[in-house]
Parts: C-alpha cells; structure tokens; sequence
C-alpha cells in the first residue's frame, strides 16, 4: 500500500512538472494569450520595423487588442507590409497612428496603436497610413558618434 501511495504522488509531481514545462514554453514563444475572439485585419506599412515577429502583441493604452497577423516585405515601396489582426470588440478611428515600441529589458517588440479622431472606425482591409518605425540601438549610437565626430572638426577650425 506505501508503495502505491508514493507511485502516485511520483505522478502528480511529474504531471506538475510537465505542465509548468509547457506553460513556459508557450509563453517564451508568445502562444499563451491565444484567443478566440472574432477578429478583422488592418494593414500597416513601416521602413524598418527591427526585431517585431509574427504574433506580437498590438497594444492601445497598455491593453492588448491584437495580435500581428504577418510580415512581408513589399518589393514596390521596399517598405514592410504588416497586417494586424485586431480583436473586433475594439473599433479604432481610421486616423489612427501605429509605432512599434519596445518593452521590458529582453527588448520584445510590440505594436502601439494611438487613436486618432475620425468618426469613421477602421473596417477590415483598411490600412494605418500614420506609422512610426521601430528604434535601431546601432543607428542611435552611430548617429551620436557622427556628431560627435562633426563637433571634434568644428574645434580644430
């Protein structure tokens, strides 16, 4: 009878391990906040939009109302072509202004949506023309060296 008794805590401890196992794995990967919620597709374009992937958050004031659909590349504009699946319980109006930001320390990418003030919602298939492309670290600091550069010849005269 001992021996039943410690085969099934064995179990329910390995059970737990499992569960937790795949609970990180699917937050690592961003699959953890998987909805159900019927949703309609908006299409953004960006010059650069950094480290952003596939199923990255789309955030208004903090709260996730999306989800990022797919990401190409447009050969035409050479510009890259985003499409945001937003949850259809938000409606945002068709001014409205997308940015890609950054969050926490590891540097996860998401998108920022700020509402304009149209009286029209976006539909599905609309498209944000207002957008703001992700920050690049390297551009930033070879920016400040350049000008830092520039004033060093600026004293020398």
């Amino acid at each position: 009878m001992q021996k039943k008794s410690i085969d099934f805590w064995v179990g329910v401890f390995v059970l737990l391990g499992a569960a937790s196992l795949l609970f990180l794995a699917l937050k690592a990967g961003n699959m953890s906040s998987l909805s159900f919620e019927q949703t309609y597709d908006v299409i953004t374009k960006f010059d650069n939009i950094g480290g952003l992937k596939p199923n990255a958050a789309v955030k208004s004031a903090g709260v996730v109302v999306g989800r990022v659909s797919s990401i190409t590349f447009d050969d035409k504009s050479f510009q890259a072509t985003v499409i945001l699946k937003m949850e259809k319980r938000y409606s945002f109006p068709k001014d409205s202004s997308a940015k890609i930001l950054t969050a926490g320390l590891l540097g996860e990418q998401y998108i920022g949506l700020e509402a304009g003030g149209d009286t029209k919602n976006l539909a599905a298939g609309d498209k944000i023309t207002m957008t703001q492309s992700a920050v690049v670290l390297e551009n930033l600091i070879s920016q400040f060296l350049f000008s830092k550069a520039a004033e060093g010849k600026e004293d020398q005269k």
